[in-house]
């Protein structure tokens, strides 16, 4: 399928159904990982990833007490969260756009339908490692910048001085 031999990352797959668990983790293993770790909320990623340094979370949407989006926030912004920076995919079986917009806006890295197959899972984990975006913290958003894109601005400059210095506005 690809070039890149998945041996050495730790994947944590979080979701409430046990076969979406099993079958995420078959598919990794099928793509050459060997460290995976299943987590059945939210709440129970976050007690593993404290002693489990996950490198990419596969995290589903609807979980029970926590959902994938109440964790990938509290992963993201939460004062206890073991790892703020970890690429998280997100896999739901919800396409809506406002479904993409509320885990993109959550921090989320990668969307990924279901039914999802070793091809779809692969490009993401390989869009992560080709194309790493850096963070960005604003009053209300913490995660992988959002804008896939650098199209270059054409309208009016809205921030305090109006110029520009390397992407930040200058004090």
């Amino acid at each position: 399928m690809g070039g890149y031999t998945l041996e050495r990352l730790n994947f944590l797959i979080v979701d409430d159904s046990g076969h979406m668990r099993t079958l995420v983790k078959t598919i990794l293993g099928a793509l050459g990982a060997t460290q995976v770790q299943e987590a059945r909320d939210g709440a129970t990623a976050l007690t593993e990833m404290r002693h489990f340094p996950a490198d990419i979370v596969v995290c589903d949407r609807h979980m029970a007490p926590m959902d994938g989006l109440a964790f990938v926030r509290r992963v993201r912004t939460g004062s206890d969260s073991p790892n703020p920076f970890v690429p998280i995919i997100m896999l739901t079986g919800e396409t809506a756009m406002t479904s993409v917009v509320e885990a993109r806006d959550a921090g989320v890295h990668e969307f990924l339908a279901k039914p999802i197959s070793a091809r779809s899972l692969y490009a993401r984990i390989q869009a992560i490692i080709e194309r790493p975006r850096p963070f960005v913290r604003t009053p209300t958003y913490f995660g992988p910048n959002r804008r896939r894109r650098q199209v270059p601005w054409a309208g009016p400059e809205r921030r305090r001085t109006g110029r520009v210095t390397g992407g930040r506005t200058p004090p």
